[in-house]
């Protein structure tokens, strides 16, 4: 606990000082440069010295956008050239894309092989959550647009000289067209993401239809493929450190404290839009069907806390099922509708995409309109459903998307900066969606009566 006090006074003492070195108008406050930057300086070592002794991944993030910020004020000459180390790091990602949703889509829809046993349970578990995720997308989408924590954010001046794709205006006929894949290697190539989750679709469906001989070999590939591309991204991020500090530090070095104003805003706007979305969604489909919600809040309270801390909605999976049987839901409902929830159900990482690629395009000073919007959202309906809960794959997501709309890929290295904060609300918000939603469809089955509990389960 005192290592946890001394982390966050160093974080306040160098937030403080950061801020006053922003003063320069009061009169009355005249503090030496020197001073300040001694100040933060002992702030970062104990941050560092924190790190050092937590041993942690997420902590060593976190800590690495403190050095990246305080590098980047202080020597933004140097800092400027750092940006090589988060193109890496984003280049390292980008290669996850098309195996990783393929891999992915197919398993999520083959593997389930028994759906014809559990017909009923199988489409009302994707009608509801389709309805939720669409929701999640549309609420993410009006919070940015009333944020606008994007706008006004200084271009990197390479990005002014960079030379994007030349576009023709297209037609609706041009859009269809382009949802579906002319050639696969082609679109893996060029990284468009509609077509490889198109593809990745009809092929699991493919995969379903056919014999078992033929089915379980391609099945136990894909699987396998996926759980190695789950492995390559844990790897990658270990290098995430070091290509988000450097990428903190890029963006101070050239824009200067004040772009860190743009992150908070985006931050606050996504943890105030999880929050509304909980409570207009969330809490009335509870009340619906009668969940006894201080019982649930206190069964799932463990699941979510380490999805918090761990930003894995993975890790927390097995919690979350003994929490939902406790609740009386039973087991042949969580094991069908959790896993599924899993691919298709992530409530808090659609909202975040859907605000996450709108501040890019306000970032980049390219404005979408309503149409373009809606456009994006019935993407992100399709490719969200193709990666599962594991620590900022979202990410993945993102870039596929931001592409699709020909928007530079520079502010997501903003994103970057503070990805792992976002990401431990959007991941607990994953798993209560999920636990929500095997509650949900075991009261329309008809499986379960919240309130004639056992004794011992009771509120």
């Amino acid at each position: 606990m005192n290592k946890k006090l001394a982390a966050l006074i160093a974080l306040i003492t160098f937030t403080i000082v950061a801020g006053l070195h922003t003063l320069d108008h009061l009169d009355w406050l005249t503090i030496s440069p020197v001073v300040l930057m001694v100040f933060r300086w002992i702030a970062v070592a104990t941050v560092i010295w924190f790190a050092v002794t937590k041993k942690s991944l997420t902590t060593w993030i976190l800590v690495s956008m403190v050095i990246g910020a305080e590098l980047g004020h202080d020597y933004p000459a140097i800092a400027v050239n750092f940006q090589v180390l988060s193109k890496v790091f984003l280049q390292l990602i980008k290669t996850v894309i098309a195996p990783l949703l393929f891999a992915t889509l197919v398993v999520g829809i083959a593997g389930h092989s028994d759906i014809k046993q559990v017909g009923r349970m199988g489409w009302k578990s994707l009608v509801y959550f389709e309805i939720v995720t669409t929701i999640a997308l549309f609420i993410g989408l009006a919070a940015i647009n009333i944020s606008q924590a994007g706008a006004g954010i200084k271009m990197p001046p390479e990005a002014v000289h960079e030379k994007l794709p030349e576009t023709k205006p297209q037609t609706w006929q041009d859009v269809v067209l382009h949802v579906f894949p002319e050639n696969i290697a082609k679109s893996v190539y060029h990284g468009e993401i509609l077509p490889i989750v198109v593809f990745s679709v009809i092929f699991g469906i493919s995969l379903l239809l056919v014999k078992e001989k033929f089915r379980g070999p391609m099945l136990g590939f894909c699987e396998s493929l996926s759980e190695v591309m789950f492995k390559f991204t844990n790897i990658v991020m270990y290098f995430a450190p070091i290509g988000v500090g450097a990428a903190i530090a890029y963006t101070v070095g050239h824009g200067g404290l004040s772009i860190l104003g743009n992150l908070l805003q985006l931050l606050v706007t996504l943890y105030v839009a999880l929050a509304v979305f909980i409570l207009v969604v969330f809490v009335p489909v509870a009340l619906i069907i009668k969940l006894p919600i201080g019982r649930f809040i206190r069964e799932i309270s463990e699941p979510v806390s380490i999805a918090f801390a761990t930003t894995s909605s993975e890790s927390a999976l097995p919690k979350a099922m003994e929490a939902m049987e406790r609740m009386g839901v039973p087991r042949k409902v969580i094991a069908f509708v959790m896993p599924t929830g899993y691919s298709f159900n992530l409530d808090g990482s659609t909202l975040y995409l859907a605000l996450a690629s709108v501040f890019v395009a306000q970032a980049a000073g390219t404005p979408l309109s309503v149409g373009q919007q809606i456009i994006m959202v019935f993407t992100l309906m399709l490719t969200s459903k193709g990666v599962a809960g594991v620590p900022r794959a979202t990410l993945v997501i993102i870039l596929g998307t931001i592409a699709s709309f020909h928007l530079p890929a520079w502010p997501v290295f903003l994103i970057l900066g503070i990805d792992e904060l976002m990401d431990m609300a959007r991941t607990s918000v994953n798993v209560i969606g999920n636990c929500l939603a095997t509650a949900v469809i075991g009261k329309w089955e008809g499986e379960v009566d919240f309130q004639k509990l056992p004794a011992e389960t009771k509120a």
